[in-house]
């Protein structure tokens, strides 16, 4: 007897470069039965569902629909946001922060109207902030409302230590927490290559050491990466994409899955009433414990310097 599928809606709000990709990156993998693409620009977002309906018989069978109206949205289990101010140059990450919060606190109440059950994925930055922000603004309970944080930053990281090293990316365990930005640290003393402590790993004939200076460089590489490939396309896109809906993946599926979103802390280490990355479980209810993890004494140190650059930006806007 075939079973039917489950009826699942992903919305995703904003059809910029990310959300279209995000939308496109859904319909490959069979992520959700509808997804929903909603922007303020109607004819942006129509040729966007019109272009991803045209490749229906080539992915698994679902419906595309797309507005500038948030009823799009309705009954969505999910909600992704990616709509948010783009930085321009000169402009600093607070003027950033104060755009994008401002748009968040215009959209939000009426996502939160036409999808009262849905969990909200914040894929906007300063992801950190808005996210603190959106879990008071939509008043829904954290676990609810929660960043993609360094979701990306912990790929980017397993990427390049599988170069390094020469093994496959999915041999390497390795966290990136902290802020979603330049103070975020790489958790090297609970990293694993193919079982071994990173710490210990001794290179494979050919490839050089993990010592402390390359471990260092690739940290610099991770948070720099992104700058990169800005500069060079404009936009971080497929990347982003492919991580956001592995999020999702983790909600509808009630997947138990262990991943470093952004949700609000209170007392991991000394740090309160902050939104920060740290390894999370992520099921049907949201981001829902922050898994112990052990720290050294630097990254414990680091993790609380990150949590303070978060918290100076969250108090200018009273968060």
């Amino acid at each position: 007897m075939t079973v039917p599928r489950r009826q699942t809606k992903l919305a995703v709000v904003g059809a910029g470069a990310v959300g279209a990709t995000l939308a496109f990156t859904a319909l490959n993998r069979g992520t959700a039965r509808t997804v929903a693409l909603m922007d303020v620009n109607k004819a942006k977002v129509e040729a966007e569902v019109l272009d991803l309906q045209h490749g229906a018989m080539f992915v698994p069978q679902a419906e595309v629909i797309g507005s500038d109206d948030v009823e799009v949205c309705r009954d969505a289990d999910v909600v992704v946001v990616t709509a948010g101010a783009k930085q321009r140059p000169g402009q600093s990450r607070l003027d950033l922060a104060e755009a994008t919060i401002s748009l968040t606190r215009a959209i939000l109440p009426g996502l939160v109207e036409v999808a009262p059950h849905a969990t909200f994925l914040l894929v906007t930055n300063p992801v950190d902030v808005v996210t603190r922000a959106a879990q008071e603004i939509s008043g829904l309970p954290p676990e609810r409302v929660f960043g993609s944080g360094t979701v990306l930053d912990s790929s980017r990281l397993r990427a390049a230590l599988a170069q390094h090293c020469g093994v496959a990316t999915a041999n390497v365990h390795a966290y990136v927490a902290g802020e979603h930005g330049d103070s975020e640290i790489a958790l090297w003393s609970s990293a694993r290559i193919a079982g071994v402590p990173l710490l210990e790993w001794e290179p494979l004939p050919g490839r050089s050491p993990l010592d402390a200076e390359a471990r260092k460089l690739i940290a610099r590489d991770v948070v720099e990466s992104a700058y990169r490939v800005i500069a060079g396309k404009g936009a971080t896109n497929y990347a982003v994409g492919l991580a956001a809906t592995r999020i999702v993946e983790a909600v509808l599926n009630d997947e138990h899955r262990v991943m470093p979103v952004s949700t609000r802390i209170d007392g991991f280490h000394g740090i309160s009433d902050v939104c920060l990355s740290l390894p999370t479980l992520v099921d049907a209810r949201g981001a829902t414990t922050v898994v112990d993890t052990p720290l050294s004494d630097e990254e414990a140190e680091g993790l609380r310097s990150s949590a303070a650059s978060v918290r100076a930006v969250q108090r200018r806007f009273d968060l």
